[in-house]
């Protein structure tokens, strides 16, 4: 059976999740990326580091969000949203890299590399939140 994720479930999938894909369009290309994130009730937190996907979305902040759950390949849920991209600086970066930081952590297994972790590796990270202006979530469930 296919259906339509209800407001309550929309959120918990965004909750319960740490892994999803931004997607971004500027300079005529879309990209499409995976991020690790963490997800407040109204905005989609994460870091990165210099390079095409922060370029993007400082030329273009309009950007989609997409996140799942697969217990299977007939037992999926799938929420995307739309939002504006803000990066961060100041208190909001420090608030931020904590709750990224406290939810994280201690998911990494072994130790943590410049990428996972914003607190660690040579390269500064950027902080940024996405504030999610529309949501729709999709499931299919064997019945």
């Amino acid at each position: 059976m296919l259906g339509e994720l209800t407001g309550r479930q929309t959120e918990e999938v965004l909750r319960s999740n740490i892994i999803g894909r931004v997607g971004c369009h500027a300079f005529g290309r879309t990209y499409i990326v995976p991020i690790t994130y963490v997800y407040d009730g109204k905005a989609i937190y994460a870091h990165t580091h210099d390079g095409m996907k922060l370029h993007m979305m400082r030329q273009n902040p309009h950007v989609c969000f997409e996140v799942d759950h697969m217990d299977d390949l007939a037992n999926w849920q799938s929420v995307i949203a739309w939002g504006t991209f803000e990066e961060l600086r100041g208190e909001r970066a420090r608030a931020a890299m904590d709750m990224l930081v406290e939810t994280l952590e201690p998911r990494l297994d072994g130790p943590p590399g410049e990428s996972a972790h914003p607190r660690h590796g040579t390269v500064p990270a950027t902080l940024y939140r996405i504030v999610l202006e529309e949501k729709s979530g999709r499931f299919e469930r064997r019945a």
